[in-house]
């Protein structure tokens, strides 16, 4: 007999949650040599291909924009990343990485690229792109119902309230972002 529902939410949440912490932990052994923290990792990926308003990473990264703005105004501090001014709004500027920020996670990508071909060898580049497929419709599928959640007049927990299943879209964003380059995790630090 198939696990319930709210078990199966329960597991697939502890599962990510378990993940998520495994990326935290690998990330921040990549980015070490290249003076970065996984956090710094995380922030100067979501914008290396076109720069973005802090708010505009926190969704992409699926944490909270106080968390990315922190790490950001440290990348600007160290010279890794810049604001610049954003055409489409006079108040929320742009972060987009230096030529510093673009070479430190340059210097990761060796070790990251040595690390994803071992997980394909292990998991078998099938169930790797499969897994892949897996998290992205899991994450399509929260974020849906966390929409779906703030339209409801009732403010009923639903989703959001069983087995902490509110964040884990936000953790497989995070855990699907270190295959892509980037690293993992809503529990940013500087």
């Amino acid at each position: 007999m198939p696990d319930a529902p709210p078990d199966l939410l329960s597991r697939t949440a502890l599962g990510v949650f378990g993940l998520n912490g495994r990326f935290l932990a690998i990330s921040e052994e990549l980015a070490r040599p290249a003076g970065l923290t996984a956090a710094w990792w995380q922030v100067l990926g979501a914008v290396l291909h076109e720069p973005l308003t802090v708010a505009g990473i926190a969704r992409v990264m699926g944490i909270t924009r106080q968390s990315v703005q922190r790490i950001a105004d440290l990348l600007a501090a160290k010279g890794l990343a810049e604001y610049v001014p954003n055409p489409a709004h006079r108040r929320a500027k742009l972060l987009r990485p230096t030529q510093e920020g673009r070479a430190a996670v340059a210097r990761i990508t060796p070790a990251h690229a040595v690390l994803a071909a071992r997980l394909a060898e292990e998991l078998g580049e099938t169930a790797f792109a499969e897994t892949v497929e897996v998290l992205d419709r899991l994450t399509k599928a929260l974020d849906a119902l966390q929409g779906a959640e703030g339209d409801r007049a009732d403010g009923a927990a639903g989703a959001g309230g069983a087995a902490g299943a509110g964040s884990a879209g936000g953790a497989a964003r995070a855990g699907g972002a270190a295959g892509a380059g980037g690293a993992a995790g809503d529990a940013v630090s500087d």
